[in-house]
């Protein structure tokens, strides 16, 4: 006998739309278009701003035929679904020529230009480590793209909310023509989270220039700002505390050995913006800065600290040493203290006592990452003084040096260690400690 019932539709057919966009949402951009092909329903699906808003494009230096499609779907996709766009993030991948400099240019050019007519919605842009001052970038091509850049800014001015310029490595002026487009349609920059690490090439006495204090006085609601430390001045603590105050809530500063860092701030600074930033936490991150003197002028006791990373990337200087910041500098934030990172090589001290009694002192510190020389018995000593209530930690990540070409006595050791606490381990720490041999 004949069947003439119509075929038996597939649950997916009966799937609502909202279901499918939210299936969608974890597809990638070949998985979206072959879903799109399926039928008329997945591909009005797919059309839906909400599967767009959020979008990183990657341009690979490497080159390759798959590579040179990637400029060409840059642009199919800014034409297509740039007008949903909310956050938008360019990488630049291991840039190789000058030719590819030169087309990456041209690109972004296009892609700007189509985005700041089309888009009413884009409130984050990340474009990081554009190290504008390699050679690669020649001056005209360098010259176009900033030019390109600052009118888009101009453009998005009163929407945007985010902007990460990580890694740029741009002159004075041409950083400064950047964040002044922020502000250039009313003069005045309502934006609450910028990004200008190593924003500005390497050596810049920034902290002395009026056209940065200028530029940064257009900034009236900044919440969190993430600058080098060549940037601080007694001036700019002051444009922040007129400005922003009623907003700031953090401040993360790297200061780096290459970077100028010498400037004298005045703890009276730091003391007048915290009093009328309450929510204000600092965060420092130091590369390769770990002399005492150098330290004690920047580590002023008036600066609500909350996370400090102290890094010297393996680098050992025998007249340098570690113990008088452990001890002197450090305790000083000992009520707001959160978060220390420790990246040393302190093959010339031990340092165990002191550190573990800077851990103690901190009652607020809850996260500890070391990488140093310290004895296999530091960490009895630190997780017995957890299990105490000594201290408050929740996170300790370890790796503990070690000079030796056989380790083994010292990770059996490590791992009796592990047994005798694993109670408190598995039920209320982050924790990963090794044993790791420096040679």
């Amino acid at each position: 006998m004949e069947n003439d019932s119509e075929p038996e539709q597939s649950s997916w057919a009966y799937l609502p739309d909202v279901c499918l966009r939210h299936v969608f949402h974890w597809l990638d951009d070949r998985d979206r278009s072959r879903a799109a092909l399926v039928c008329r329903t997945w591909s009005c699906a797919m059309d839906s701003g909400s599967l767009w808003r959020c979008r990183t494009i990657t341009f690979y230096g490497q080159p390759s035929r798959a590579r040179t499609l990637e400029f060409q779907s840059a642009l199919w996709y800014t034409k297509k679904f740039g007008k949903y766009l909310k956050h938008l993030e360019i990488k630049l991948s291991n840039p190789y020529n000058t030719p590819f400099i030169k087309k990456f240019q041209v690109i972004m050019r296009g892609l700007l230009s189509h985005l700041g007519k089309c888009n009413s919605h884009l409130v984050s842009l990340s474009i990081k480590y554009l190290e504008l001052d390699c050679l690669i970038w020649k001056n005209v091509v360098r010259a176009q793209f900033i030019k390109n850049l600052a009118a888009f800014l101009k453009r998005m001015s009163n929407q945007l909310d985010y902007l990460n310029l990580k890694g740029a490595r741009i002159t004075l002026e041409e950083g400064c023509e950047l964040l002044n487009s922020l502000s250039s349609l009313t003069n005045r920059s309502f934006i609450s989270e910028i990004n200008i690490e190593d924003f500005f090439s390497l050596h810049l006495s920034v902290y002395s220039s009026a056209l940065f204090h200028q530029t940064m006085s257009k900034f009236h609601r900044l919440a969190i700002l993430t600058f080098n430390y060549n940037c601080i001045s007694d001036e700019l603590l002051d444009i922040l505390r007129e400005h922003s105050s009623h907003s700031l809530c953090t401040l993360n500063i790297k200061c780096h050995i290459h970077d100028p860092h010498g400037q004298v701030v005045s703890g009276m600074s730091w003391a007048n913006l915290a009093k009328r930033a309450p929510k204000l936490n600092v965060n420092f991150f130091f590369e390769r800065v770990m002399k005492h003197d150098h330290l004690a002028r920047i580590l002023l006791v008036e600066i609500p600290v909350r996370s400090i990373s102290l890094r010297s990337c393996y680098f050992s200087d025998p007249d340098w040493t570690m113990r008088p910041t452990l001890t002197n500098l450090l305790p000083a934030y000992w009520h707001g203290l959160q978060k220390l990172t420790l990246e040393l090589n302190n093959d010339h001290e031990l340092l165990d006592n002191e550190l573990l009694q800077l851990i103690l002192s901190c009652k607020r510190l809850l996260f500890l990452k070391v990488w140093a020389f310290l004895s296999v018995s530091f960490m009895e000593r630190l997780l017995q003084n957890r299990a105490e209530r000594k201290c408050i930690l929740t996170t300790i990540k370890v790796r503990i040096y070690t000079a030796q070409d056989d380790s083994t006595e010292e990770e059996q050791l490590l791992a009796d260690i592990y047994r005798k606490f694993k109670y408190l381990i598995d039920s209320e720490l982050n924790y990963f400690v090794i044993i790791y041999p420096v040679v």
